[in-house]
């Protein structure tokens, strides 16, 4: 007896009139816009001007598109071109298919492009909408529900995913119901970043080293129990191995920059409130800091040498009156 399940959509997509509405698309883009809305509140709050996000968001967002179905296409170019296929549908990114590897690799570049334009540093920029971006992750891994793909292993647990369709080779069942796995994964992630960027101050690029990490730990054991056909090394799927070697740079990255460049950044954009002297020179807060207590001690001793020459002419002054009053007598 079926005492639960969760049901999949009996179709991906909707038709408003000659238009089509597809889930898998409607995720993707809700997931962009809650990226861009919590990054620029994070920016701000960094000290950035309200906007920077969205306008560098122009560059990468395209390029992540095309950097997640260029690894889709070639890790799994079977799909396309091999006999029987048509090639066209490498270009059909509606009916899903993206590689977050190749989405924040080329997403990466995109994001430099817009920074550069800007005069802001990469890094600080990649530390704001870091947790945006996992969030946007989250969001978009219900596209596969819709298309009824990426699924895995078969289960009779409460919570198994009923798949109903028998396209490209599915086998109606229940299974472990991954992108759900995925979702609430990238949710933990997300707010495992920001407890930690507001518990150690994290900056140069750390908070997004601690995302990617982070999911590359959940990824990891998450791809281990999917059944879709994927090229495995050694045992192991692809996506695996990319996981495990991405995570690897990540925490290489944290420690090496944590000696490198500790602290945060003071200053994030040029011309923005926190730029006070308005050259967006990209300082720690350390050097503020340590600018600071400079300037105090050069205070204190222009102070202290103040003193001692008002002290030296007091001296001088009673010396005279001394003398004085030792002539006076003398006459």
């Amino acid at each position: 007896m079926e005492l639960a399940f969760i049901p999949s959509p009996s179709r991906g997509v909707l038709h408003l009139g000659p238009i089509p509405l597809r889930g898998y698309a409607f995720c993707i883009i809700i997931g962009v816009f809650v990226a861009v809305w919590l990054g620029n509140k994070r920016w701000v709050a960094r000290g950035g001007q309200s906007g920077t996000v969205a306008d560098i968001a122009v560059w990468a967002v395209p390029f992540g598109l095309v950097g997640g179905r260029l690894y889709h296409v070639i890790t799994d170019y079977e799909l396309y071109f091999s006999e029987g296929r048509d090639w066209v549908d490498a270009f059909k990114i509606w009916e899903g298919g993206l590689g977050i590897w190749g989405a924040i690799a080329l997403g990466a570049l995109g994001a430099w492009i817009g920074c550069r334009r800007r005069g802001i540093p990469l890094p600080a920029w990649a530390d704001a909408v870091a947790p945006g971006i996992v969030l946007a992750q989250a969001i978009g891994r219900w596209g596969n529900w819709f298309n009824q793909e990426l699924y895995g292993r078969e289960t009779d647990l409460p919570w198994a995913l009923h798949i109903t369709s028998t396209a490209d080779g599915r086998i109606p069942g229940y299974y472990h119901p991954t992108f759900l796995y995925e979702s609430l994964w990238c949710v933990g992630v997300a707010l495992l970043v920001i407890w930690a960027d507001r518990r150690f101050k994290l900056g140069h690029g750390r908070a997004f080293a601690l995302y990617v990490a982070a999911y590359c730990v959940g990824r990891f054991w998450i791809e281990y129990m999917r059944v879709d056909d994927a090229h495995h090394i050694l045992g192991l799927r692809l996506n695996n191995w990319t996981a495990l070697f991405v995570f690897l740079l990540a925490v290489a990255y944290i420690v090496v920059s944590a000696r490198k460049r500790p602290g945060r950044e003071a200053v994030v954009e040029p011309g923005a409130p926190g730029d006070e002297d308005g050259t967006g020179d990209p300082k720690t807060a350390e050097d503020a800091s340590d600018a600071d207590e400079k300037d105090a001690k050069d205070q204190r001793d222009g102070q202290d040498g103040q003193d001692g020459q008002d002290g030296q002419k007091d001296h001088d002054t009673r010396q005279d009156v001394t003398d004085g009053a030792g002539s006076a007598k003398k006459s």
